[in-house]
C-alpha cells in the first residue's frame, strides 16, 4: 500500500473567523485550520488533536506570536505550537503534524496523505 497526496476541500472562506481556528475533518483526522489575516501566510493547519491529552481542542485554543512564531496556545494544558512546522515550544521533543493549505475560488483546501492499494 502507498500514499498519495490530495487537495481535499474541507470548508469555504466564509467559514474561517479571524484570529481564531476551526475544526475540519479529514481523511487523516480531524484538523485545526486557522485564519490569521495580518500575517502571510494566512492561512496555516495543524492537527487538532492536543498530543499532551489525546482531546480533540486545538482549534479552540488562543492564537498569538511568541517572538516572531505564529503559535495557538492549547486550551488544556497551554503548551504553545508553532502554526509553521508544530512544534511544541515548551517541550520541543513534541510536534503535531502540520498540512500544506491554500485558498482556491473560495474554498480552503488541505494537502492530504491517504492510502492507496494500487501498485505503481
Amino acid at each position: 500500500m502507498t500514499a498519495r497526496t490530495t487537495w481535499e476541500a474541507v470548508c469555504t472562506v466564509e467559514d474561517l473567523v479571524p484570529d481564531s481556528g476551526i475544526a475540519v475533518w479529514t481523511e487523516a483526522g480531524p484538523v485545526a485550520v486557522f485564519y490569521l489575516p495580518h500575517r502571510l501566510p494566512a492561512l496555516f493547519a495543524i492537527q487538532h488533536t492536543d498530543p499532551f491529552t489525546g482531546a480533540n481542542v486545538l482549534a479552540r485554543g488562543i492564537t498569538g506570536d511568541l517572538n516572531g512564531e505564529p503559535v495557538v496556545a492549547s486550551p488544556l494544558y497551554k503548551q504553545h505550537f508553532s502554526l509553521r512546522d508544530g512544534h511544541c515550544l515548551e517541550d520541543p521533543s513534541v510536534q503535531v503534524p502540520t498540512y500544506p493549505v491554500r485558498l482556491e475560488g473560495g474554498q480552503v483546501r488541505l494537502a492530504i496523505a491517504v492510502a492507496s492499494d494500487r501498485v505503481a
